[in-house]
Order: structure tokens, then sequence, then C-alpha cells
């Protein structure tokens, strides 16, 4: 598979009933993200939906999971949202720090500043950060953004970036329609309104999901079709029709990934693991 995306609305801890037990729930999503290997895990606004702790909590404490934990404490420092940080589970992402057969070390960055002339600030677990010079073949990186830096020597300092792919996952934050702009990837409405994947239906996707996916999820008590505005039975019955459903910004397919749904509710954790473990079989 090319690329995976995770969409999670900014109400996503809308139920819970205290920081700590937000900061669990957040420590699941992120675990998602890594176990199925996203490459992008996006917030999306849900105003409405929002209770006590919104988009900037919901932001910062995926990121800060997303974070190498040799950098952590330099780049976040202390916060309110992360409170009970220490009680997120560990993503372990593989190749968070590689050696080379050269003796150089390949670790994640992470940008602090964009400099001029083509320079940017990293820190990236040295004693303190470094400014680098960006290779005529890469972008510019954006503040925040994680880059991959191989470092030769710490004394003297001798480090220079690399246009390598980075371990893990980025968290952005963005509107529906702005993540679902991707055309090349099958963009996924998880929802119990969708139609009900089986085996068969699932077979016929593997083509498109080999390309790569995006997936939106909801949060409890609102799902997507909530979210959108939309009637649920209005999106059952459009997908019923195989017609376009009403405000439905951008997606390819709504599929309801757990179609023999015991409780009343999914979590959005539990339905990101039970989604993505049938949506990323292979052959």
């Amino acid at each position: 598979m090319d690329g995976l995306t995770l969409l999670v609305p900014s109400s996503v801890v809308r139920e819970a009933e205290d920081k700590r037990e937000a900061t669990r729930k957040l420590g699941y999503v992120a675990r998602a993200a890594a176990v199925f290997r996203a490459d992008r895990l996006i917030v999306f606004p849900d105003r409405e939906g929002e209770r006590r702790w919104g988009e900037e909590f919901v932001r910062v404490v995926l990121q800060y999971a997303a974070t190498p934990p040799y950098l952590k404490d330099e780049v976040w420092g202390r916060r309110d949202e992360l409170q009970f940080a220490g009680i997120l589970p560990p993503l372990r992402v593989s190749s968070q720090t590689v050696a080379d057969p050269d003796g150089s070390v390949t670790h994640q960055g992470i940008v602090t500043k964009v400099g001029s002339e083509g320079r940017v600030r990293v820190t990236c677990g040295l004693q303190h950060p470094i400014s680098l010079m960006v290779p005529p073949e890469m972008a510019t990186p954006t503040e925040g953004e994680r880059v991959t830096v191989r470092i030769s020597s710490r004394e003297p300092v001798r480090a220079r970036l690399v246009d390598e792919p980075t371990a893990g996952f980025d968290v952005e934050c963005t509107d529906l329609s702005a993540a679902l702009s991707d055309e090349s990837r099958l963009r996924i409405a998880a929802s119990e309104y969708g139609e009900q994947l089986s085996h068969a239906r699932l077979g016929e996707l593997l083509p498109d999901l080999r390309a790569g996916m995006t997936v939106a999820f909801g949060s409890p008590g609102r799902g997507l079709p909530e979210i959108l505005g939309v009637e649920p039975e209005a999106v059952s019955a459009a997908v019923a029709a195989d017609e376009h459903v009403e405000s439905d910004p951008g997606f390819d397919r709504w599929l309801n990934t757990i179609p023999r749904q015991g409780s009343e509710t999914v979590r959005t954790e539990e339905a990101m693991f039970a989604s993505l473990g049938c949506l990323t079989l292979t052959e």
C-alpha cells in the first residue's frame, strides 16, 4: 500500500470524564496510527461536537505521542495539555534511530525554525539544536515538520539533512474537504450507515486500496453523518442506491467496517483498529 492517512474529528475525546481519560484515549488513537503504518493523522474540526477538550488539546497530545522519545522533553517542555502524558502508551515505531554501515547515525529531527538562504534549525537529539542547509533536491520543510538527519560526528558536530522518509506519522489540523483533496487515494468514510463490508466486497476494493487510502472516523455520539449535518437514514438510502451522499465533502466510499456491531456505540479508537485490520489485509 502506497500510503495511509487517518482522519479523526476534534471532538474525538468529547465523552472523556477528565483530562487523564482524554489523554489515554488519544494514546490509543496514536497507537492505531503507528500499528497500521499511517503516514499522516489529520484532526479535522467538529466545533459543535467539542466539549471541554477540543482541537488544540487533541493536536498537542497526538503530536507529542508521535514525537520520538529522545526529542520529547526538548521539543515540548512543560505544557498544560501534557499533564498526563506519562500514561500514553509507547508507539515503538521502528527505525527511529538507525546506525548506517559507515558509522553514521540517522535520527529523526524536528524543524524548529526556517531561516534564510535555504537553512533550517533542527532539534535532533544532540545537546543543542543545529542549523542545517536544505539539499537542493529537497523541498524546504516547514516549522514543526519531521525530517531525517544523518549524523557522522558529535564532536565536532557533523550532520546533514537527507531526503529520506521518516518513520512514524505526521499530525496535522485541516478541514475535511482539504484532507480529502488527494484523489489518488481511495477516500473512505467509516460509518455504521455505510455499505456493509464483506469478504467479496473487500476483494473488489483491494486493487484500489493498494494505491493508498484515506479513512475518516467520527466521534462518540457523533458519527460522520451527524458531523456533516446529514440524516443517517439519508446516508443509508444514498449508499443503497449508489448515489452521492448529501453534503459529502469528497468520499469515494461509505463503508460499515463492523457489520456485526454488538454494542450500541463503537468508540473511535475501537473503530480504527477494527476497520484498519480489515482494510490493510493483503492478498
